[in-house]
């Protein structure tokens, strides 16, 4: 029961991830693959607080939030500029400067060795501890989440964001602070990630920078593709799919070292698969190459 219970909660980190992405890349256009940088900013700054100044739980969440809303406006500025291929490789050498700041500043993070002793969270009095109470808690936030998420693009501001996507000169011409637009849905995208990680963090009670490599930002940008960009929906079936998936092969009795290859060739297969033949993912209402025609 217990090992059930921490996939849905990895299914929920990974749904909170994948719609904060959505919300960048699929509303917007903007293919990012920072995601796992703010994912782990966002974690390292909770747990950091928690282990060296003993604050409180909600004060990290808000703390980790505001932070990487910082760096999510500062990647969102390069878009301004830059657009398509040059865009993503802007975004890569972002995600490869944080992983190189968390796994090199060993006197602040311990780079390799990790922060082990990560403290249960405490809310109102009230002592997350069993898998069923972070189930709770991660699922209200997920909840969350899609609400903040679906008003946003239910929106005025969501309107803009998909006319940007399907032609920035347009919605510069009808007079929209097309910047503006950028940098706040970025600021928005970074914070939800960020809360994605701070849950990581206490969940698992340990963290180091393996868990926020580029790697994993392309995990969650596959969720994101093959759940279906620009549709709420989209990423949690997406989520679904892809944690669910290397769970199966448990069951078929390959040792640990052969299943984990065959699961990135089977994540890796199911990209490839998508963008060729349904690029608008299970339910998305968009499709990456209608960005590269256009480019």
């Amino acid at each position: 029961m217990e090992y059930l219970l921490h996939i849905v909660i990895l299914i929920g980190i990974y749904v909170i991830l994948s719609v904060s992405l959505n919300l960048i890349a699929g509303y917007t256009g903007a293919l990012s693959i920072a995601h796992a940088a703010f994912y782990g900013v966002g974690a390292y700054v909770a747990a950091l607080m928690a282990l060296k100044l003993h604050s409180p739980f909600l004060l990290n969440v808000v703390c980790a939030v505001f932070l990487c809303g910082l760096l999510g406006a500062l990647v969102g500025i390069p878009s301004l500029r830059i657009r398509g291929d040059y865009f993503v490789i802007a975004t890569f050498a972002f995600q490869v400067i944080t992983f190189s700041v968390l796994n090199n500043w060993v006197s602040f993070t311990s780079g390799p060795m990790g922060l082990p002793g990560i403290p249960q969270p405490m809310i109102f009095g009230l002592k997350i501890s069993s898998h069923l109470g972070f189930l709770l808690l991660i699922g209200l936030l997920c909840a969350i989440t899609l609400l903040i998420t679906r008003q946003i693009v239910r929106s005025p501001f969501g309107r803009v964001l998909k006319t940007i996507r399907e032609d920035e000169v347009l919605a510069q011409a009808a007079g929209k602070n097309v910047a503006k637009y950028k940098v706040l849905v970025f600021v928005v995208g970074a914070g939800m990630a960020a809360v994605a990680g701070v849950m990581y963090a206490y969940y698992i009670s340990f963290i180091d920078p393996t868990s926020f490599t580029v790697m994993e930002s392309i995990f969650i940008l596959s969720i994101v593709i093959i759940g279906g960009a620009g549709s709420l929906w989209g990423p949690v079936v997406g989520a679904i799919v892809l944690v669910m998936l290397p769970e199966a092969l448990r069951f078929i009795g390959l040792p640990s070292s052969i299943a984990a290859n065959i699961r990135q060739m089977l994540y890796g297969g199911a990209l490839v698969a998508f963008m060729m033949w349904r690029p608008q993912g299970l339910l998305g209402e968009y499709a990456f190459e209608k960005e590269s025609s256009q480019t």
